[in-house]
């Protein structure tokens, strides 16, 4: 009987610890995931991404970003650990891929 109590009552906490998340959390693992947290600070579009050794505990993204309509983009780096913008510097504005060109 005990038994069965003890069941019953494991079972809502069971199936409210299974629900996963919405968010991803944890270090950066893919450079899509780097791109679009650039592009979505800098508002421009992320032409490339390279890892790079960021600090001795974790690394980071090198992120190129294409400004429509201006001159200079942006280099930005995103920490991996924070999954935030750590530095941001004015580039020449890089050439867009041949996905990013919108045909007219």
């Amino acid at each position: 009987m005990k038994i069965r109590v003890a069941a019953l009552l494991l079972v809502p906490a069971l199936i409210l610890s299974a629900g996963g998340r919405k968010g991803h959390r944890g270090p950066l693992v893919s450079q899509k995931d780097a791109k679009a947290i650039a592009a979505r600070d800098t508002g421009g579009i992320a032409v490339s991404a390279r890892e790079i050794p960021l600090n001795a505990a974790s690394g980071g993204w090198e992120v190129e970003i294409h400004m429509p309509r201006e001159t200079r983009g942006w280099r930005v780096v995103v920490d991996n650990d924070s999954r935030m913008v750590h530095t941001k510097e004015r580039i020449p504005n890089p050439p867009l891929t041949a996905r990013g060109r919108k045909r007219k």
